[in-house]
């Protein structure tokens, strides 16, 4: 009787084992057709107001029409372009984008091949982190020279996963048959005596941005791809096809910059602030912490950065690393408090800001600018098919976005995590002063989103015992702080 309730038991398991299997598959098929679907839905921007796009500011007027010095907040004269539509088109596209994708090898701990559905959180984390990438190897002033070929998502027919392996097959096809005089985007392919400097130097910025794209790769072997990400999340009790909040999403960021073996990282880390706090000794002392294989490594084998766009900053000392700063907060309570929407504008008006992830409830955004009550944003939700980036010329235009979105701000989910790129202890110092500048309390907003604190975070003891899942709550404060700052959060 024992061995036959066994059995009993044993098929029941392998029943809910196939209808598990087939819920997922189920899923995927579903989500599959939800997200090839290309919505003909087009973003109309103001001629009458300017548009900031991470530091950069923008006003499409014609260079004779008046009023066209209205404040674009913090950013500089030499940053202000007038009627120049195009321009701002090739800086958006020239970010990188990262969407869902389908078909790539199953994710650690479960056999899912897709992260339709649930992996947008993630893939916003990976778009603020290569921003952070393009800032430390290219410069704020870099621009894809492909970007604008781009066609817009609005032209495209796609409807149905059949057709869209359709087009993957064709690709392929062409891919394999093209012949070494085809790939001009090659790493490799130009590797004949460049004809003048400044030739040389589009190549060196070109194989930097393909070498960033390809560390977001959806494979296991990809230093910051999905793969490693979820492998990370797995510590923090998060599974393949759970939801992840953006304070989660910083420190599993934080994690994957630290492990992350290739020798071109070995110059950068990431600090996540504790509590909405920034401690300034700590984020001094990951900029001067090198790792081993940076001084053994990267300084010999990795080639040099380009020269003409690199940030004023860029005089690294050898004994330095940039430190990405990742900072999650709370701006309000179940909806984001409208005394936050000019602080959030004035963030995205700086230089050195990565942008913002988070979104509205249940969906994730990466925001990286504004124009006057409406966030610009790059959506991820939208799937494409696997792209193989082991190849030395495999095809950048998944991975760029012609279509920026907007969304008013009081769609803003409150809960999101925002980031910064500091190259060296200098550079803090100076982003640190401006912030506190930007976060000193007005009559109209009482209260700072966050704080820099000069010191280390374990002199006060905070946050030492609480998990990524009660950090989602950053506004929750530690009763035994007896530290003074200028200002605490609290909700209004």
């Amino acid at each position: 009787m024992l061995y036959g309730h066994g059995l009993v038991v044993q098929m029941e398991n392998k029943g809910s084992d196939e209808v598990e299997k087939l819920k997922t598959k189920f899923l995927s098929a579903w989500h599959d057709v939800k997200y090839s679907w290309a919505l003909k839905s087009k973003t109309s921007f103001s001629r009458n107001s300017p548009v900031l796009l991470l530091g950069k500011c923008y006003h499409f007027k014609a260079e004779d029409d008046d009023s066209v010095t209205e404040a674009c907040y913090q950013a500089s004269e030499e940053d202000f372009v007038m009627g120049n539509v195009e321009a701002f088109r090739k800086d958006f596209a020239s970010r990188v984008w990262l969407t869902y994708r389908k078909d790539f090898p199953s994710l650690p701990g479960s056999t899912l091949t897709s992260d339709c559905g649930w992996g947008c959180m993630l893939r916003t984390g990976q778009m603020m982190l290569a921003q952070a990438l393009i800032l430390h190897f290219l410069g704020r002033d870099w621009m894809w020279s492909e970007a604008l070929t781009l066609q817009p998502l609005d032209t495209e027919t796609w409807t149905t996963a059949v057709a869209k392996r359709l087009v993957a097959s064709l690709e392929a096809s062409l891919h394999v048959s093209a012949g070494p005089s085809d790939h001009g985007s090659s790493p490799t392919s130009k590797t004949q005596a460049p004809g003048s400097a400044e030739e040389a130097d589009a190549h060196l910025k070109e194989m930097y941005h393909r070498t960033l794209v390809s560390w977001f790769g959806d494979s296991s072997s990809a230093q910051l791809g999905l793969h490693r990400l979820v492998r990370l999340g797995l510590t923090m009790g998060k599974q393949a096809g759970d939801w992840y909040g953006p304070a989660v999403v910083a420190h599993i960021l934080k994690k994957a910059v630290e492990e992350a073996v290739d020798p071109g990282l070995a110059g950068i880390t990431a600090y996540v602030s504790q509590d909405c706090t920034v401690y300034s000794a700590d984020v001094i002392d990951s900029h001067r912490a090198l790792r081993a294989e940076q001084t053994s490594v990267e300084r010999t084998d990795a080639p040099p950065l380009p020269q003409n766009d690199q940030p004023a900053s860029a005089s690294t000392p050898p004994d330095s690393r940039a430190v990405i700063i990742l900072i999650p907060v709370r701006l309000g309570g179940e909806k984001t408090n409208p005394e936050y929407f000019d602080f959030a504008k004035s963030i995205l008006s700086l230089e050195y800001c990565i942008g913002i992830i988070g979104g509205k409830p249940k969906q994730a955004c990466y925001f990286v600018g504004f124009q006057d009550d409406s966030l610009i944003y790059m959506d991820p939700h939208y799937c494409q098919s696997f792209v193989d980036v082991s190849t030395s010329d495999f095809p950048l235009q998944s991975y760029h976005c012609p279509s920026p979105k907007k969304m008013p701000f009081s769609k803003m989910d409150p809960s999101c995590t925002i980031g910064f790129y500091s190259r060296n202890v200098q550079d803090y110092e100076r982003i640190s002063q401006e912030l506190s500048k930007v976060l000193q309390p007005t009559a109209k907003e009482k209260y700072p989103a966050f704080t820099f604190i000069q010191g280390h975070g374990r002199d006060y003891n905070l946050s030492a015992g609480l998990t990524p899942e009660k950090r989602e709550w950053p506004f929750i404060r530690d009763p035994r702080r007896t530290v003074t700052t200028a200002g605490d959060f609290v909700l209004l």
